[in-house]
């Protein structure tokens, strides 16, 4: 049976403007770029954002899950928790940490180490009736008991709720597969840009003869960045209740509101909000706003031509689309002093529940 909110998205289109700084680098240290409509914009990468915003929901009350290769270390002290020896711990979180991953970051909860710990507590922490006549573990069974014990606790609006927004793919167990409620496009900014360079020097304090100790460059820009990001409420209402969803939405959305990539914050601080932000509840096909043409810089800045530019794009694809455009709430945040960033939560949390 399709859910009530299958393929209901609500749709985070944001202006945010920096002065001098470097939020994401290159493999040389320089602010990336991308070239869009035949000229260089700033970029920053969807990876980059997406990581602040997924640290940022534990300041809202939501428990993270762990991204990580110590796969063995942490199911070992899950075991020692659970009583095993310390041999044994060691030996069980290392067998179970192979069925799942081969050098590979796994995204675990505390309940699934939990319980993948309680299922090695229930083998005697020897998995022995997994085991052949020459005393190695039984590949295939041993892998569909692991996989069993660690869906048994994959409750993420109880646990790890970072889990359901962001995804998780395993490769060697696909059943543990989680497909991402929340996308992230790269963030670019709305105008060309072009690099600048910073000639740095230092002091030494002891130094006897003037003149600087060390000489360096540091590369930087400005821009005003457009992101895009889309937070699938059907995906969501596969795993969690209506209270759990509006739970998610006010924190994912407060979130999307505080987080600021951290590279080089001491020297080039980057500490700026959401200047414009048009949140969109639609079903159907996303839509995001391509900035094809940079836009000119009007009344001394980038950001108020950005302003107009989205807007006009997204009322002329309305209109273009028809009934096929799906909205069912638009509201816009940033010009009107007397709606809060609490109001727009309350108002996505009334959507969810008129339509979860």
């Amino acid at each position: 049976m399709t859910h009530p909110s299958s393929n209901i998205s609500i749709e985070y289109h944001i202006l945010q403007s920096f002065p001098v700084t470097c939020l994401n680098r290159d493999d040389v240290g320089a602010p990336k770029t991308a070239v869009v409509g035949g000229v260089t914009r700033a970029r920053v990468s969807s990876q980059c954002w997406k990581r602040q915003v997924r640290m940022a929901l534990a300041d809202f009350g939501i428990k993270l899950g762990t991204r990580t290769k110590k796969v063995a270390e942490l199911l070992e002290q899950q075991c020692l928790a659970q009583g095993a020896d310390a041999e044994q711990a060691a030996s069980c979180g290392e067998k179970i940490a192979r069925v799942l991953s081969d050098d590979t970051l796994l995204f675990i909860s505390d309940a699934e180490a939990a319980a993948l710990a309680e299922f090695a507590k229930e083998h005697d922490f020897t998995f022995e009736q997994f085991l052949d006549k020459k005393e190695e573990i039984k590949k295939k069974p041993f892998t569909t008991a692991v996989v069993k014990a660690a869906k048994k606790c994959a409750t993420p609006g109880l646990d790890a709720l970072d889990i359901a927004l962001f995804g998780r793919m395993v490769a060697k167990a696909a059943e543990l597969n989680v497909e991402a409620a929340a996308s992230f496009a790269h963030a670019i900014s709305t105008h060309r840009v072009s690099n600048e360079v910073e000639f740095f020097t230092a002091l030494d304090d002891l130094q006897d003869e003037p003149g600087s100790a060390h000489m360096g460059s540091l590369e930087y820009n400005a821009a005003t960045y457009y992101r895009y990001i889309s937070l699938d409420l059907g995906q969501l209402a596969a795993s969690l209740d209506k209270d759990e969803i509006k739970q998610a939405v006010e924190a994912f959305t407060k979130a999307l509101f505080v987080a600021v990539p951290n590279a080089r914050q001491t020297s080039q601080s980057g500490a700026s909000p959401w200047e414009f932000a048009r949140v969109l509840v639609r079903r159907g096909q996303r839509l995001q706003v391509p900035f094809e043409t940079p836009v000119k810089a009007k009344n001394g800045g980038y950001l108020e031509p950005s302003i107009m530019e989205l807007k006009e794009y997204l009322d002329k694809k309305k209109k273009l689309s028809g009934s096929l455009f799906g909205e069912l709430g638009c509201h816009d945040w940033g010009e009107n002093e007397d709606y809060t960033i609490d109001d727009l939560i309350t108002d996505l949390q009334r959507h969810v529940e008129a339509e979860c």
